[in-house]
């Protein structure tokens, strides 16, 4: 397959045992995006920040879209495996633990975090996905994990992008094939917000430190 490289960020804490968190901004974004969450989300981790390699009208995405909350699955599966394979020659390059890895994604981010989660569910040791919607559709029998890895979502009540009936059902989904799956509904539009900022590091706090 014609996979590219991507461009990215890393910040090695010195440790060889500690945990990555992957961080995968919403569109628009870069690699730089969401540094700043990372120091707020807890100490002692490693950092790597990737840029998505496609252009929606000169804007980063992970993967391409054919509207508005309507994705082309096709390239979320292209987009999914070359982001993995990044990933996987990365760890080498600069020596992280690829199955310490946890993501933490936000909109376009968390969605291709959940590809990940569906199509390699060993892969992520956990997973903070931000105002998420489900990536792939007609999945339910075709994943399952027995890593359960921990998973944390957050919706807003006021976010006009997601239906929260969706998101219920994609954490009930991932949940079913074996998912520990947290989510909270916040009173909030698709922008973070300090609460969820606050919930998602005593997640981590509580799972990874």
């Amino acid at each position: 397959m014609d996979f590219k490289p991507m461009q990215y960020v890393y910040e090695a804490v010195g440790n060889p045992a500690a945990y990555t968190l992957l961080l995968l901004h919403g569109t628009g974004g870069n690699e730089r995006d969401l540094l700043p969450l990372a120091k707020s989300l807890g100490k002692g981790f490693n950092v790597l920040s990737l840029r998505g390699n496609v252009q929606e009208h000169g804007m980063p995405r992970f993967f391409r879209r054919l509207g508005m909350g309507v994705f082309d699955e096709e390239d979320v599966h292209f987009r999914t495996h070359e982001m993995v394979h990044f990933l996987e020659k990365l760890a080498v390059t600069e020596g992280f633990d690829i199955n310490k890895l946890v993501a933490v994604g936000y909109s376009n981010g968390a969605n291709i975090a959940g590809a990940v989660l569906i199509l390699y569910p060993e892969l992520l040791a956990g997973a903070v996905l931000f105002r998420p919607m489900q990536p792939l559709s007609g999945i339910e029998d075709s994943f399952e994990t027995q890593r359960q890895a921990p998973v944390f979502m957050s919706s807003g009540k006021q976010d006009g992008t997601v239906d929260p009936a969706a998101t219920a059902a994609y954490a009930a989904l991932l949940s079913s094939n074996g998912f520990k799956v947290s989510a909270v509904e916040i009173p909030a539009g698709h922008n973070l917000v300090q609460q969820d900022v606050t919930l998602a590091a005593e997640w981590i706090k509580d799972n990874f430190q």
